[in-house]
């Protein structure tokens, strides 16, 4: 077999490779056997001539050649040279025919070996955890807001605050559009401007009339510079009711004695999610040093093999809020170039992962994939033997194991760093 190597780039290689007709023929012999049994007309199974076997299923019998010799003959020159593909070699101009040499050329993508470098001299600051007593009230606060009570109005007209049940028709240049039962709450901002000073002062069994006026600079541009007028009958009167912030509060919200002890809680909770975000900026900016050291041109299928995973990734996140991403209103290809850059940081920062984890010798055990497979299983609400089924399917029992490693890897260059 002879073989042509050529550097297209760091990352990109050619190799043309010439198999010998000797090796040629000898393959197609060998597949041609197989179709001795195949019924021809004029001839009993088993007795076709191979030369009437070789012409009248010429294109079946090369094309399995083709695929027998062509990936050994790339794995081998590949091997020789200690060349690994990070995809499959793209395999063109090939040339076959009986009694001829095989000829083709096969382009790779690769990554070159690199050293990654000094770990003692990536640098980065841990921000300072502090968490405030202004920080533990808002959070105090919004718990009382979720634990609000809708509660009847009864004895007074509507104000600022109250929630409005009204049938409600929109009668605008296009027709009548009518709504029963709807809940209007009165102030916010979702309502149009004036709407909210006709709703104040009314009680249950009220109707009214009115227009509203929507200015030029209107944010919905269809809306804007027209008159719309609303009836009303309001059908009842409720009004949010915060719960008082003590010992009760903490009580019904299941797990505390005390009011003291929630507030303990919400505090080791905002401690625990700041060193999280401290860690997590830490882990970014080692990162980013990292994805520096990279000095070649990334592969191409690299990074855009992990654009597709952001895009897929965004798109299951919309479909888990029932929303289409077919009708989601966005200009995909727009959004995919947005994600180039962040996509050949995260490609150069995990090469570079990679590079450490084979000059440290990082490896990753049965028992460390168990384990990391039960955390996935116990979020998820599946059975261990169940998710891990589903990895060995769809193969991705290897990318879990490179994740680990990876992992392990940034790990240890945070153990290098100098933090301050």
């Amino acid at each position: 077999m002879k073989t042509e190597f050529t550097d297209v780039s760091e990352t990109q290689k050619t190799v043309t490779i010439e198999i010998d007709s000797s090796v040629v023929d000898a393959e197609i012999d060998r597949i041609a056997q197989g179709y001795k049994k195949v019924k021809v007309p004029g001839f009993r199974p088993g007795k076709v001539p191979a030369t009437i076997i070789k012409r009248r299923f010429r294109n079946e019998i090369l094309h399995e050649v083709m695929h027998g010799l062509i990936p050994r003959a790339v794995e081998e020159a590949l091997q020789e040279r200690g060349i690994e593909p990070i995809d499959t070699p793209n395999v063109r101009d090939v040339a076959l025919e009986e009694g001829q040499p095989l000829r083709f050329t096969a382009a790779i993508e690769t990554v070159p070996p690199f050293d990654p470098g000094d770990l003692s001299t990536l640098t980065a600051i841990r921000t300072p955890v502090a968490i405030t007593e202004d920080a533990i009230e808002q959070t105090l606060q919004r718990l009382r807001e979720r634990a609000a009570k809708s509660e009847p109005v009864e004895g007074r007209p509507s104000t600022e605050g109250d929630t409005a049940v009204v049938d409600l028709v929109r009668q605008d240049p296009s027709g009548p559009d009518r709504h029963d039962g709807v809940s209007i709450e009165i102030g916010s901002k979702a309502n149009p401007p004036g709407f909210d000073a006709n709703l104040i002062g009314l009680s249950p069994g009220d109707q009214k009339t009115f227009t509203i006026h929507f200015p030029e600079d209107y944010t919905v541009a269809e809306m804007a510079g027209t008159d719309v007028e609303y009836s009303v009958t309001v059908k009842e009167l409720r009004r949010r009711v915060l719960p008082e912030l003590d010992d009760e509060f903490a009580k019904d919200l299941g797990e505390f004695d005390s009011f003291a002890a929630l507030r303990d809680r919400v505090r080791t909770d905002l401690q625990a999610e700041a060193e999280e975000n401290a860690t997590r900026q830490l882990r970014g900016e080692v990162l980013k040093q990292l994805s520096e050291r990279i000095t070649f041109e990334l592969p191409t299928s690299l990074v855009e093999r992990e654009i597709d995973r952001r895009l897929e990734e965004f798109a299951r996140q919309l479909m888990q809020q029932n929303v289409d991403p077919r009708q989601a209103g966005i200009d995909w290809a727009q959004f995919r170039e947005a994600q180039r850059e962040p996509a050949r940081a995260s490609v150069a920062s995990a090469l570079v992962l990679d590079a450490i984890a084979r000059r440290e010798g990082l490896s990753v055990s049965e028992q460390e994939i168990d384990q990391e497979i039960e955390r996935f299983a116990a979020r998820a609400g599946r059975t261990p033997a169940a998710l891990r089924a589903q990895f060995e399917k769809e193969a991705g029992i290897g990318r879990l194991a490179a994740g680990l490693r990876r992992e392990k890897a940034v790990d240890l260059a945070l153990s290098h760093a100098r933090i301050s």
